[in-house]
């Protein structure tokens, strides 16, 4: 047999083994490839609830939103990039698309499940958005396309090295304030509600954690109560500034449960690493001083009434008129509940290569690097 021969057989067994990997469907993915699932509420949603049959205060598919960095309204409740956005590009990867956004999920870059409006609580705005557990259930949808696609070690393989981020649980509080103040009726007090939304969180993460995932990054709650849309409840919010007391006090309990049951996770679950941004302290900073971190308002770019915190941006809810304006990266807020996108990326950056005592114990960074 001639050299020539020797390579052309070379050549044509190689093929021929590609072939039937491809044949059987199971891919060979990059050793230090790692994906980024999403779950979570209106600030990690990429355009999830332009799916679904809810109302126009759950979606963002309208202008003004998206007017600064896509151009058009692509569902994400800002006017350009949320922190999952900027967290894909640090980890140099696409943005992440939203699951309902096609029926075949066998992108190795990651989903994002996340709902505008959810809760981990499924009473939460209930039959208007995709609540934690549904989210969960459209993961183990993606889970059986991987193993379709990489076998099932391959795929056991893949989701040990993937990042879930997860934002959720304002919705929970937010709702006891605003449309539903009997939600928690059945509880004996504020303190007993914050454990049962805690512990459904729980075990959204020990489910994942079963399925492979052990690495987790969270982003804990800001201060609700002062934000734009929930300082509108304190009469002369704007003149002296009060917040909504009772809301931020219930998150902050919120917050002081998660950082104990992450704790007690990292010591029960072999191999269970997390990223824990403090949003709360980087979030009331910029409320306070916006000015040192480039911003001229902490109010709201889009809006009506006082701190245009009233949601109207857009005009295709109850109220029609509201007020836009001309640079919202000179503002914290784009809307009374959302960051603009100036502000996302400022987060986005403290979650990816902050120090530990503003992401801890981990960054994303290290995340994405721990192998």
């Amino acid at each position: 047999m001639t050299r020539l021969s020797l390579v052309i057989c070379f050549v044509v067994l190689c093929l021929s083994l590609v072939i039937s990997i491809i044949r059987r469907g199971h891919l060979p993915l990059p050793t230090k490839h790692v994906a980024l699932f999403i779950f979570g509420d209106s600030h990690f949603d990429a355009g999830n609830n332009n799916y679904i049959n809810t109302t126009t205060y759950y979606q963002a598919n309208f202008w003004p939103f998206g007017k600064t960095f896509f151009n058009y309204p692509t569902g994400r409740f800002s006017d350009g990039r949320l922190t999952p956005d900027f967290i894909a590009e640090y980890a140099k990867l696409p943005l992440i698309s939203p699951y309902l956004q096609s029926s075949n999920h066998q992108s190795t870059s990651g989903v994002n499940f996340a709902s505008a409006g959810a809760g981990v609580l499924s009473e939460t705005h209930q039959g208007l958005v995709i609540d934690l557990r549904t989210q969960l259930s459209y993961f183990n949808i993606v889970e059986k396309q991987l193993k379709q696609k990489l076998g099932d070690e391959g795929a056991k393989t893949f989701l040990s090295k993937a990042v879930y981020l997860i934002s959720v649980g304002s919705n929970d509080y937010s709702v006891i304030f605003t449309t539903n103040p009997s939600v928690h009726q059945f509880f004996n007090s504020r303190k007993e509600y914050v454990e049962t939304v805690i512990g459904n969180v729980t075990t959204i993460i020990r489910e994942i954690y079963k399925k492979g995932g052990r690495k987790f990054g969270f982003l804990n709650l800001g201060p609700l109560g002062c934000i734009p849309s929930m300082k509108v409840l304190v009469p002369d919010a704007e003149s002296i500034g009060s917040c909504l007391e009772e809301a931020t006090e219930t998150v902050k309990l919120h917050n002081k449960e998660l950082s104990k049951v992450l704790l007690e996770l990292e010591s029960e679950l072999q191999g269970f690493r997390y990223a824990n941004h403090d949003f709360y302290a980087s979030l009331t900073e910029r409320i306070n001083n916006p000015s040192k971190y480039g911003f001229k308002e902490a109010m709201a770019c889009c809006g009506t009434g006082s701190l245009r915190g009233i949601l109207s941006c857009g005009g295709k809810r109850a109220i029609k008129e509201y007020q836009l304006c001309d640079n919202p990266g000179e503002y914290l807020f784009f809307d009374g509940d959302h960051l603009t996108e100036r502000a996302n990326k400022q987060i986005s950056e403290l979650m990816w290569s902050g120090a530990p005592d503003v992401t801890g114990p981990y960054n994303l960074k290290k995340l994405f690097e721990h192998m």
